[in-house]
């Protein structure tokens, strides 16, 4: 088997990176990045969405031809400040993850305690996702931005790396807890690379549909609690498997499944 497919295929990344995938969704769905990526996407494309909203509502709400093709002739634009925007981002969560990965590799001796009290530490995370502890969800403002448009996207997403962590802290934590349970840089630096496929796709999906995202967001901000209690139970379970080495077992599991997978190519 090849190497990538050894690395996916071993341990219990099988389960850790659905998860994954799934925090960096909930992540971008939560109350504190949702409502901000409208702005984020105008800072790069130059085109506002109260400008789109602005013309919609002017043409009574119904289709608005020069709106649609302003935006076309955007949209590329949109899209490329979207992947240097993620790619900001991606450097800075992806270089934790491998850091992560690294100490668990080196505290492999320990993994089953450490990855009771990890799991009790995601337990807590999942609680305050939720809301039930206060003080999370607070965010670092950098007053000072880089130039709008595509040459300061990558920096911005770098800002938003830095500067969201702690409001996005209880998936993203999660996350490098698993990336610690697995042990290794580049197991970490993968699981947090899945995580921003998680967060970053649908930043991309947004800006190619921008004026649909925008009626979008308005109704899944109306769901923002619905969101958080889904996400927060999922980490509450995964904390809890941790804790009680469900967790370990499924892994084990996982290792004899995987042993007898043969990749087609």
């Amino acid at each position: 088997m090849d190497p990538i497919g050894t690395t996916i295929l071993s341990g219990s990344l099988l389960l850790a990176a659905p998860l994954a995938l799934a925090a960096g969704l909930v992540s971008f769905l939560s109350p504190c990045v949702l409502p901000l990526v409208p702005g984020y996407l105008s800072y790069v494309s130059g085109m506002s969405g109260s400008h789109v909203r602005e013309r919609q509502e002017a043409a009574g709400g119904g289709t608005v031809t020069d709106i649609d093709t302003e935006l076309a002739s955007r949209r590329w634009t949109m899209v490329t400040g979207s992947v240097l925007f993620i790619a900001g981002f991606s450097l800075v969560f992806i270089a934790v993850g491998g850091f992560i990965g690294w100490l668990g590799d080196l505290f492999m001796a320990y993994t089953d305690p450490i990855t009771r009290v990890l799991g009790a530490l995601t337990i807590v995370l999942g609680l305050a996702f939720m809301g039930f502890i206060p003080g999370f969800g607070r965010e670092f403002r950098f007053h000072r931005l880089p130039r709008a448009g595509l040459a300061g996207a990558p920096l911005l997403g770098v800002l938003f790396g830095l500067g969201w962590t702690p409001c996005i802290g209880p998936t993203l934590a999660a996350v490098q807890t698993l990336a610690f349970v697995e042990g290794g840089a580049g197991r970490g630096m993968l699981l947090s690379l899945i995580y921003c496929v998680g967060l970053g796709l649908p930043f991309i999906l947004a800006s190619l549909l921008y004026r649909r995202a925008l009626n979008s967001f308005d109704r899944l901000k109306r769901h923002t609690r619905t969101v958080t209690v889904i996400g927060g139970v999922m980490l509450v379970l995964v904390g809890l498997a941790m804790v009680t080495g469900l967790w370990s077992e499924m892994t084990i599991a996982m290792q004899g499944w995987a042993a007898n997978f043969q990749t087609v190519i």
